[in-house]
């Protein structure tokens, strides 16, 4: 199974399908979040949205995670450009967008409790968010669906692929 990355703005289930889909696939799940440097942690704990330079160490770390192979990774993945350092990285990676309206992510982003990221940061990862086109081969699913059948039915589609 080539690794994964399970991407969307903050909001889309990312931690919470990709532990699903991991399970699903017997492989295991790493949050990208845990990745964060903590500079790039406490800047958006402070409600300060990174820029690309915060972003680069922290894409390298995951790309270094997937070029091992075996693995789920929940991870914004927003630009292209992004999705690109991690394909250079691990080049088998498989992308899957969880993508919803904006004011379903809000209602979910205003209901955590335990995430370093404040809800004002949405509007901004949002703005920032380059939808992948055909040539990407990114897998589109809608958030609107409960996580158990988003989990399936990217399995299936990774398994049939």
């Amino acid at each position: 199974m080539p690794p994964v990355v399970v991407m969307g703005v903050s909001g889309s289930g990312k931690s919470t399908v990709g532990a699903l889909l991991a399970q699903r696939l017997g492989v295991p799940f790493v949050d990208g979040d845990v990745l964060h440097p903590p500079a790039n942690v406490a800047k958006m704990a402070a409600g300060i949205p990174l820029d690309d330079d915060d972003r680069a160490p922290w894409l390298d770390a995951v790309g270094a995670r997937l070029a091992e192979g075996d693995v789920v990774v929940a991870c914004s993945a927003l630009r292209r450009a992004y999705r690109e350092r991690l394909r250079s990285a691990a080049p088998a990676t498989r992308f899957v967008l969880l993508h919803g309206t904006r004011e379903l992510l809000a209602s979910r982003v205003a209901t955590r409790l335990d995430h370093f990221m404040p809800a004002t940061l949405l509007d901004s990862q949002l703005a920032t968010l380059e939808l992948p086109d055909a040539t990407e081969g990114v897998c589109v699913y809608d958030v609107a669906l409960p996580p158990t059948e988003l989990a399936s039915a990217v399995a299936r589609n990774l398994e049939d692929a």
